[in-house]
């Protein structure tokens, strides 16, 4: 009884470091890993409290949580807890599948991120905004402190509770998935979902248009990007993904060389008149 209570009470010990380090997310923002910097910062206490005697499992576990992630700041903290719940795991069983970390982490993501854009950023911000607005144009001091209080309060309870309900439920339904024999179909299914998300955002964030055509006697006999788009739409962005994915992975090119890579390509190709 003493051990489960102390077990208990340094959970909810590492379950406030969580919540304090969760605010360094984007503290430190590459173009390749965006927040993971961040989120290695803030699951770094139950690593160092799980992998304890373990120095291989811990440093395999910190290299692990240094991948891509992007989400929102308020839904954060939920897929920390979960996280953290899944290395516990980990450390404690020989036989759990390490790739599910990191399927769970990447599917829960971009899901999240759309409802806590959809919610904070785009109803709870313009709801308190307009009451304060009304505020101050009626002369009331308080108006910018009411904004801060009615947007702030909801994402920090949701922060702070969030954490801990990933972490409860984490643990509770990774143990039932195991004893169920399902732990192997969520991992593919996860993966399945970030595989899509990560073809959403390069659909999203990588454009490049092509503006020259075939062209006879001035006029147009042939509209490339139109041509292309029948084809695949989006297909040069993908092909310049998976390029870049290729060139990563297996001729080991670092990404500071992409990224001046494609700034070097983007500017030849204007001043050609290509893209």
């Amino acid at each position: 009884m003493t051990n489960q209570t102390s077990q208990t009470t340094n959970e909810k010990k590492l379950l406030k470091q969580l919540y304090w380090r969760s605010f360094t997310l984007y503290a430190a923002v590459t173009p390749s890993k965006q927040g993971a910097s961040g989120f290695s910062y803030a699951v770094q206490p139950f690593l160092d409290t799980f992998y304890k005697g373990n120095e291989e499992g811990r440093k395999e576990a910190m290299v692990r949580q240094m991948s891509y992630f992007n989400t929102n700041v308020a839904m954060y903290p939920f897929i920390l807890g979960i996280v953290a719940s899944m290395e516990k795991e980990n450390s404690e069983k020989e036989d759990f599948n390490e790739e599910s970390i990191n399927a769970i982490k990447t599917s829960l993501m971009g899901p999240l991120a759309g409802i806590g854009d959809s919610v904070f950023w785009g109803v709870l911000r313009t709801l308190s905004a307009g009451i304060a607005v009304g505020l101050a144009q009626a002369g009331n001091v308080f108006a910018p402190i009411v904004f801060l209080l009615l947007f702030n309060l909801p994402v920090q309870i949701l922060r702070f509770k969030g954490g801990q309900l990933g972490y409860s439920l984490g643990s509770s339904y990774i143990s039932s998935l195991y004893e169920n024999g399902l732990i192997n179909i969520l991992t593919k299914a996860a993966s399945i979902v970030g595989l899509a998300m990560v073809g959403a955002m390069t659909s999203q964030m990588v454009n490049l248009e092509i503006v020259w055509n075939m062209t006879m006697d001035g006029e147009v006999v042939m509209n490339i990007q139109e041509m292309l788009d029948q084809i695949f739409v989006g297909l040069i962005p993908l092909v310049i993904t998976l390029f870049s994915f290729y060139l990563l992975k297996k001729k080991i090119v670092s990404i500071n060389v992409l990224i001046f890579g494609m700034i070097i390509l983007g500017i030849v190709l204007a001043l050609l008149g290509i893209a």
